[in-house]
């Protein structure tokens, strides 16, 4: 820091030894909320399989066939229920513990930053936390259930598809959580331009190399290869491109 400036104690300079305290201090926290979280998931876990196994569920779409889509998963070895819902539990802990874990890395990097740094960080907080629960809650009611009835229905006429409980449950949750990263692309887009990165007019450029990209990667991340479910997947991720556009006006 240069000689001359004042500073307040969050702004001043920390030897490496009090660095690593101070990392090792957020970490024991993190992991306490982790546990603490992923106990209140696993006590809860039944519900929260229920919820997850609502595309396949009869009763509430019944577009599904219910002879070919059992509402109940099956497992193949000793273990496997106790893991499943051990990692069912381990993902509602992840979510649960977010707002700790995300602060704990905002107040370990918080004495590097700047006054102006911190409020951008800080109002970017909400927008980051919105679009991931909106891209997670569009995979859940629009995409996975198009994706599984294509997927479990495909071949049904000479294969009976028993849904094994460790893979469909991976499966949904890897899908979700990919999407609600995929929301994320125009808090990144403003990001990149704010910091000067990249300028939005480059950007503009470059649209029609971005229609083409959201229909790449909406075939690569869509796990069925029918262009429905590819079309679903990459609109919204050329939407959320201009969306990005948009906010970088005022970036």
């Amino acid at each position: 820091m240069a000689l001359g400036m004042t500073a307040d104690a969050r702004d001043k300079e920390l030897s490496l030894v009090q660095h690593l305290g101070e990392l090792r201090d957020r970490l024991v926290i993190s992991a306490i909320a982790l546990i603490v979280t992923t106990g209140i998931a696993f006590y809860f876990a039944t519900p929260i399989i229920r919820v997850l196994l609502v595309p396949v569920d009869c009763q509430f779409i019944p577009a599904f066939s219910c002879d070919a889509t059992p509402a109940h998963l099956v497992s193949f070895s000793p273990t496997e229920n106790f893991t499943t819902y051990f990692r069912v539990a381990l993902f509602g802990g992840i979510a649960l513990a977010m707002p700790v874990l995300l602060y704990e890395i905002y107040a370990y990097i918080d004495p590097a930053l700047l006054p102006k740094e911190r409020r951008f960080i800080r109002f970017m907080g909400l927008p980051v936390i919105f679009l991931f629960v909106v891209g997670m809650l569009f995979c859940y009611f629009v995409l996975l259930p198009n994706a599984i009835k294509f997927l479990i229905t495909f071949g049904s006429e000479v294969i009976t598809n028993q849904l094994r409980a460790a893979d469909y449950l991976s499966f949904v949750t890897v899908f979700i959580l990919g999407m609600g990263v995929v929301f994320e692309v125009p808090v990144v887009i403003f990001s990149l331009v704010k910091i000067h990165v990249l300028t939005r007019a480059a950007l503009a450029k470059q649209r029609r190399y971005v229609f083409l990209l959201a229909f790449v990667i909406g075939a690569v991340i869509t796990p069925t290869p029918d262009p429905f479910n590819q079309t679903l997947v990459a609109v919204p991720m050329y939407l959320l491109f201009e969306l990005g556009l948009f906010a970088s006006r005022f970036a």
